[in-house]
């Protein structure tokens, strides 16, 4: 099982491996901002360091370049990343809620939503 622990770098690689599909180096370069883009070898290196790691695989090999595709899933980066931020505050949920709601990342049509998941969850519960 990867680990799903990414580096801002690596997140932004699979960002466009998630967004785009799969990529060459090159491919995955150019989708960095004008002003912020890493130096080729800089993103070889990470990827292949990804590759090791099983956050990546090659799928490909297109002349002298290889092409990449995510091994892992966004939704499990995300899962991990917030079962990280909730081991910050003891696994209590309470003061991440707040903080969204007061600072108006979090609307009505998402606490709805969030509704939904919890009832979906408490009948799976009850069977």
């Amino acid at each position: 099982m990867p680990d799903n622990k990414l580096s801002k770098l690596e997140f932004q690689i699979m960002e466009a491996l998630w967004s785009r599909g799969d990529l060459s180096i090159r491919e995955i370069q150019e989708t960095f901002p004008a002003k912020q883009v890493p130096a080729y070898t800089t993103i070889q290196t990470t990827v292949y360091r990804m590759e090791a790691k099983e956050i990546v695989r090659r799928v490909k090999k297109v002349g002298n370049f290889h092409v990449f595709a995510a091994a892992i899933s966004r939704e499990s980066v995300q899962r991990r990343l917030i079962d990280d931020l909730l081991g910050f505050f003891g696994g209590n949920s309470q003061p991440v809620m707040a903080h969204l709601i007061e600072s108006g990342k979090l609307s009505l049509e998402d606490v709805k939503e969030a509704e939904k998941v919890l009832q979906k969850v408490a009948r799976k519960g009850k069977k």
